[in-house]
């Protein structure tokens, strides 16, 4: 008997055992609303794929973080405060341990921010400031701390259901050269050229500079498909989706689907959108009154949406949602009754089936898992 090739086999799976493992652990990062109210900033959970388990980590005390951005190296978080400060605020972050720490903060300009995402290569952030109706970018520095000379942009215009812009999100294009803004005030999507170089104007009107979607729909939240071909918008007001293709900072629409059941004759609002990673469906999701989420299967060639099923949220004001990495589970934040809400998710049909599992956590507004160290 060789007892070496034993021994190296044993070390083998349990080397393989303990990377497998820890791929299946993850940080969870918990955005809240903090005055009034318990909470008092962004929450550190480990979360385990295999049962979707959870153990509280740590946390970081921060004037309502209700949205933020991790940067692609998992180095740094970005967060807008959505309080009176108005601040957006830098902080590391360990991959390891889940700690947290405050760097610096910086005026937002206008005020009112709401979202904030950062681009690929970790030079600036963008946050779309909802009561000011701006979109600001600003510099990091080379230590990750914001840089103070922010670009403020001051959108223009209005629709039948608002009088003035209310810019709700700012995301980054896949090439990292665009950003795209939401505006439920104007019904536009807003799309500039980014060119971190060009510090501290480093947007600027692409050539395309909007595309117009109808009165009334009040855009909120957007993303890409994973293929980068495709671009999809949830309208607050009118409660649709809505589908482009893009192309080198163009977007060309594809199609417009209502989110609701035609019975339902009430406000829809909604809230958030996200596609899996592998790109057979895209969840969209309605709060308040409809508070549910729409599945829709992808036409992998085409972009189109057809409404695969509907799965009622429960809670109360459910703001956002995310699919963890595995993509066997969906976890959304329901402001209103202070919980997170866990689903099982099926990966064949798409279908969100309610575990029961829940985070108890005073008025929850975002979360995102970071793969850990």
């Amino acid at each position: 008997m060789n007892f070496k090739k034993i021994a190296s086999f044993c070390a083998f799976l349990l080397l393989t055992t303990a990377l497998f493992a820890q791929d299946t652990k993850y940080h969870l990062l918990i955005g809240t609303y903090t005055a009034p109210g318990k909470s008092e900033g962004i929450y550190v959970y480990d979360f385990d794929t295999e049962n979707a388990t959870t153990t509280y980590k740590s946390k970081v005390v921060i004037g309502s973080p209700s949205y933020f951005a991790v940067t692609k190296d998992r180095k740094y978080v970005y967060a807008v405060s959505e309080d009176r400060s108005n601040n957006i605020s830098a902080l590391s972050f360990d991959a390891k341990t889940g700690d947290l720490k405050l760097l610096n903060s910086v005026s937002s300009g206008s005020g009112g921010p709401t979202y904030i995402s950062v681009d690929a290569k970790g030079k600036y952030v963008f946050a779309g400031n909802y009561g000011g109706g701006t979109l600001t970018a600003v510099p990091i520095n080379p230590d990750g701390t914001l840089g103070q000379d922010i670009q403020d942009i001051k959108h223009e215009g209005k629709s039948i259901a608002k009088n003035k812009p209310f810019v709700h999100s700012a995301v980054v294009s896949p090439d990292n050269k665009y950003v795209i803004t939401a505006d439920l005030g104007t019904d536009k999507m807003n799309i500039y050229s980014f060119d971190a170089k060009k510090r501290p104007n480093a947007l600027t009107p692409a050539a395309q500079a909007f595309v117009t979607l109808a009165p009334g729909a009040g855009p909120r939240h957007s993303t890409f498909h994973p293929n980068k071909k495709f671009y999809y918008a949830v309208t607050e007001l009118d409660g649709s989706v809505n589908g482009f293709n893009y192309k080198k900072g163009k977007l060309t629409p594809i199609q417009t689907i209502k989110m609701a059941p035609d019975s339902y004759k009430g406000k829809p609002d909604g809230a958030d959108i996200h596609v899996s990673a592998d790109g057979k469906f895209l969840y969209a999701s309605t709060r308040n009154v409809l508070n549910e989420i729409t599945i829709y299967s992808v036409d992998q060639k085409t972009g189109m949406l057809t409404v695969a099923g509907r799965q009622p949220i429960g809670g109360k004001s459910s703001r956002t949602f995310d699919i963890d990495p595995s993509g066997n589970w969906m976890l959304v934040t329901s402001q209103g009754t202070n919980e997170i809400l866990f689903f099982k998710r099926d990966q064949q049909n798409g279908m969100l089936t309610p575990t029961g599992q829940k985070i108890e956590l005073d008025r929850p507004s975002f979360l995102k898992f970071v793969k850990m160290d």
